[in-house]
């Protein structure tokens, strides 16, 4: 008897050992992470560059589609002139 009272206790201070364990490497870690995210300086300084030439591309892409249907209208008028004026 003595020995299947003496298993489930060592099981239960095993457990609570490897909880104990769990626990510390659990705080260590956040410990790490908290320290890692204090050395970040920021977002990439190449970000900010990146984005303003991105803006000004699109800005340049939006002028050119602009631009093209303007000239598509001016195609179309002229087309149409030339249709009138060979029916005539």
């Amino acid at each position: 008897m003595s020995t299947s009272r003496a298993g489930p206790p060592d099981l239960v201070q095993q457990l609570l050992t490897e909880r104990r364990e769990l626990l510390v490497a659990n705080e260590r870690l956040r410990m790490e992470l908290e320290e890692l995210r204090a050395r970040e300086v920021g977002p990439d300084p190449r970000l900010r560059r990146l984005e303003d030439e991105n803006a000004r591309l699109r800005q340049e892409l939006a002028a050119a589609r602009t631009q093209v249907e303007t000239f598509e209208v001016g195609v179309q008028k002229a087309v149409a002139q030339l249709e009138a004026e060979l029916e005539t």
